[in-house]
């Protein structure tokens, strides 16, 4: 897996961007930066320690699609930390086999940093090398998305 980084500073407060992102007081702010990956994302479960968590979209076949994790650790307005688990297929959870195996134990991690009225979000995340140039193209228009709706 390889392991990329994408920053962005936000012109708010860090309850605020923290609340968006997560989508915590209404699950569409999540939604709306989302959409850079899938126009259909979303997320089931809930970011508490320890839950199990569903990222998913429609495909363009209307089937559900996307990964299943685990909130590994949350520390309200400074850290996220997912670990994916295993993969939705056509509403199928699938937690082994060669396609969940590129994904396996990868970690997603926010991290929330503000000074002076000014919130930086910094991505961490593992991903599978045939997805690379997609994370790196289109995390960067996700992050644009947030920026904008929390400005």
């Amino acid at each position: 897996m390889k392991k990329l980084q994408w920053k962005i500073d936000i012109a708010a407060p860090v309850a605020t961007v923290y609340d968006r992102m997560l989508g915590l007081t209404n699950k569409s702010t999540y939604e709306h930066w989302t959409a850079a990956f899938n126009p259909t994302s979303s997320y089931e479960g809930n970011w508490e320690n320890g839950s199990k968590m569903l990222f998913v979209g429609v495909d363009e076949h209307g089937a559900m699609g996307g990964m299943i994790s685990k909130i590994t650790e949350h520390t309200p307005q400074r850290f996220v930390s997912i670990q994916h688990v295993g993969m939705v297929q056509a509403g199928i959870e699938i937690t082994d086999g060669p396609e969940v195996e590129q994904w396996a134990n990868g970690l997603e991690q926010y991290t929330f940093e503000e000074h002076n009225g000014i919130t930086t979000v910094t991505v961490n995340m593992d991903a599978a090398e045939d997805f690379e140039e997609y994370m790196n193209d289109t995390y960067p228009q996700a992050l644009a998305l947030l920026k904008a709706s929390c400005e």
